[in-house]
């Protein structure tokens, strides 16, 4: 997710079409006019040595460019987008051409006939850079993207060769000998291709021993899933999935024999990203019941992502087996808060059930490991005899993964000592909810809002309000829940919490990391405001049940692989962060002394 931030959106098929007659017109153009015997004039250089740059490095380009599109594909690899094999085409044409006017200008200030050793160095650079972007982003083999890859410098320097020998009188590029110029674009490439293959064996063999997969399998359908929202991935993390048991808190509201609304937190995470796995899982596990659903985050980290989403089905099971057994009351408490340090733990009470939303802001914290969830939990039912305690992570202020809560961190103990003050309700009260949804149509994944919008829960216990309002985001800007809370104090609340569902939907952008809040923070509190209002309009009695359930055999990462799968790819960027400059430069230096100093 971090190295995403080097994902970047490419122009249309038709402005690298075009660009590249552009830039191949004036890198001809400017080639032409550096040549001090040329003899001719300014205007011929301009038209002569335009219309030669469109023919060599041109239309070679774009013939590569829409054939490789098709090639790729055809090979049953991660399927490549037309605009994706003209900008790799446009981009190598500009790297050929930039080496190429290097050789030009050199020649000019040093008098001597260097531009076919440029010629042939840019070669077999842009082949090997082709080599290594095919190879590593389709997955189609390394024999095959070799092929392919050979197909844009081959063609540049087939134009070359007719432009040369059509030629009546020799032009800048001057005549040569094909055997000793192919004898040495072919060894050069050889040297350059054996860098790539060396480096790549360098990083595809520490995830293929630990996780049995190859780092290009798994970059290609990462990019395969950023680029085209392919699920793809899901099968690769089946392969390497693990069973769990974990649980989910269910609340459930009725009026009369209609359902009017649920709040779930399963202890399943929203993850890894996109919507590969639990990515969307809130959004999707919500739609599966034909009522008012919030799904809140329960304790759980990236340990706990289902591998498919098609794991959810086992979420919603769980739900639908505890709905049918669940026994109603008519009474809840009314919402109070425990504070202790940095922790803050909204606590209300439904029945004999006990809700609990945990939260560190303003300070900063990102996810609440599942061990430590499962031990605030059984701490809470001790203290006053709960038959279901319901745990959610808020999830609402950002500072970073670094700063989860596990087990042995100073925010564990400000929990549990937190827990302390938990006091039984001396009365309970007859309670009315209301539920707005608001679908935030105007805001996007961009701005750090999901699919599932934003859902307010209003209950009233006697006189009093407390608002549950629910963000489908990943975490929200530190600062932003505050802002939030004090926005509905007008609106006759008395005590709220903003949560985040932690959906990694949003997640498919520049670093991986998209908080709500950093962008168009008043359209946001103006809907929730607008919300919370509706939520009270719809107020009336319901009776409420709680049950927490758990969920059997659900397939994740899991702690192992999870753990295995981070921190392999955090050792193969550190070292190819070394490697790889190394390994390029040895093989540049090696072919630069061949194509200039050694001759066939």
């Amino acid at each position: 997710m971090g190295l995403s931030r080097y994902i970047m959106s490419l122009p249309p098929s038709r402005v690298s079409l075009l660009s590249m007659i552009f830039v191949s017109f004036v890198i001809g153009a400017v080639g032409f006019l550096v040549d001090p015997t040329s003899g001719a004039s300014i205007l011929d250089d301009i038209i002569d040595g335009g219309t030669s740059g469109v023919i060599i490095f041109g239309f070679g380009s774009i013939m590569a460019g829409a054939v490789t599109q098709p090639w790729v594909n055809s090979l049953g690899g991660r399927r490549m987008k037309m605009k994706q094999s003209m900008f790799l085409a446009f981009f190598s044409m500009v790297m050929f051409s930039i080496i190429y006017l290097l050789g030009c200008i050199s020649s000019t200030l040093l008098g001597k006939d260097l531009i076919i050793n440029f010629i042939i160095f840019a070669s077999a650079f842009i082949f090997a850079f082709r080599l290594l972007v095919i190879w590593g982003t389709s997955n189609i083999g390394f024999l095959n993207s070799m092929v392919i890859a050979a197909v844009q410098p081959a063609l540049i320097i087939s134009m070359d060769i007719v432009i040369v020998f059509l030629s009546l009188t020799t032009t800048n590029i001057g005549y040569f000998s094909i055997v000793a110029f192919l004898v040495k674009a072919v060894i050069a490439s050889a040297i350059l291709v054996l860098a790539v293959y060396s480096f790549v064996l360098v990083v595809e063999s520490p995830m293929r021993r630990n996780l049995g997969v190859g780092s290009l399998e798994f970059l290609s359908l990462f990019l395969s899933h950023i680029t085209e929202d392919s699920p793809a991935l899901e099968g690769l993390f089946e392969e390497i999935g693990e069973p769990i048991d974990t649980i989910v808190g269910v609340l459930a509201f009725r009026k009369g024999s209609k359902l009017k609304g649920l709040f779930l937190s399963p202890s399943v995470h929203p993850g890894p990203i996109g919507s590969i796995g639990g990515g969307n899982m809130p959004t999707l596990l919500a739609e599966k019941f034909n009522t008012f659903t919030m799904v809140a985050h329960g304790p759980s980290t990236h340990d706990f992502n289902p591998v498919s989403s098609k794991e959810i089905g086992k979420i919603e099971k769980a739900v639908r087996d505890a709905l049918e057994e669940m026994e109603y009351v008519e009474y809840a408490s009314r919402f109070y808060r425990l504070e202790n340090d940095n922790a803050k733990i909204g606590v209300q009470f439904f029945g004999e059930d006990l809700l609990l939303l945990a939260t560190m802001a303003p300070r900063g914290f990102d996810d609440i490991d599942f061990g430590v969830g499962l031990s605030l939990i059984n701490l809470a039912k001790t203290r006053c005899n709960s038959r279901n305690v319901i745990l959610v992570d808020c999830h609402n202020s950002f500072k970073g993964e670094s700063s989860r809560v596990m087990p042995g961190n100073s925010e564990v103990f400000d929990l549990m000592d937190a827990l302390e003050g938990l006091k039984c309700p001396s009365k309970m009260e007859r309670l009315r909810v209301g539920c707005a949804f608001n679908g935030l149509d105007g805001l996007s994944k961009e701005d750090g809002v999901g699919q599932g919008g934003l859902k307010v829960l209003v209950v009233e216990v006697g006189d009093q309000k407390t608002a549950y309002i629910l963000l489908d985001s990943n975490n929200m800007v530190q600062g932003f829940r505050e802002e939030i809370l004090e926005s509905i104090e007008a609106l006759g609340i008395d005590e709220g919490e903003v949560m985040t569902t932690d959906t990694h939907y949003v997640n498919t952008f520049s670093g991986g990391h998209n908080p709500v809040g950093g962008k168009k923070r008043e359209k946001i509190i103006k809907a929730i405001v607008e919300c919370v209002e509706s939520a009270v309009d719809d107020l009336e009695p319901v009776e409420v049940a709680c049950a927490s359930a758990r969920i059997r055999n659900l397939n994740t990462l899991g702690p192992t692989n999870s753990t295995e799968l981070v921190s392999t790819i955090s050792s193969i960027v550190a070292v190819s962060r070394i490697l790889a400059p190394i390994i390029f430069l040895i093989a540049l230096v090696l072919v630069l002394v061949w194509i200039f100093y050694l001759k066939v």
